[in-house]
């Protein structure tokens, strides 16, 4: 597409076409965490944590796609409700590394279900080939457009 160009129709924007299935789930989503207390961005954090304990505040923030003054605020809430414990100082540098405790634990298996049966919804249509397919083609406009 030159600069010149337009878009186009919206309804054959990819571009368009992925920030509304983003939109959706990320709705969805929230619907489905609501009865547990959790918005979309903790409940991230739940899941990362789960996979990769001990990270700092900053490296939780690029992995949930939020900003470090919102992590921030995300794991101060969580830590409050008593689903992760961050050490009251560094163990080196400034870094404070957070880990989920039991009930974060017990919090996120409820919470994945939750979120699992979103995101079966939302494959339905698809089938395991196409599935795996969609993944693929996400990634690889991830790699087109990241540097």
């Amino acid at each position: 597409m030159s600069q010149g160009e337009t878009v186009g129709p919206l309804n054959r924007s990819v571009g368009y076409a992925l920030k509304r299935a983003a939109t959706a789930l990320r709705v969805a989503m929230e619907t489905a965490l609501r009865p547990l207390d959790l918005t979309v961005p903790q409940y991230s954090c739940l899941e990362v944590l789960s996979q990769r304990p001990g990270l700092s505040n900053a490296e939780l923030a690029r992995a949930v796609f939020v900003t470090r003054q919102s992590m921030n605020l995300v794991l101060r809430g969580l830590q409050d409700r008593g689903l992760v414990t961050r050490p009251a100082t560094a163990p080196q540098g400034r870094a404070l590394p957070s880990t989920l405790t039991p009930a974060g634990r017990a919090q996120l298996q409820t919470a994945s279900g939750l979120v699992r049966t979103v995101e079966n919804r939302m494959l339905a249509p698809f089938s395991a080939a196409q599935q795996d397919r969609l993944l693929h083609d996400l990634a690889a406009c991830v790699d087109a457009v990241t540097e």
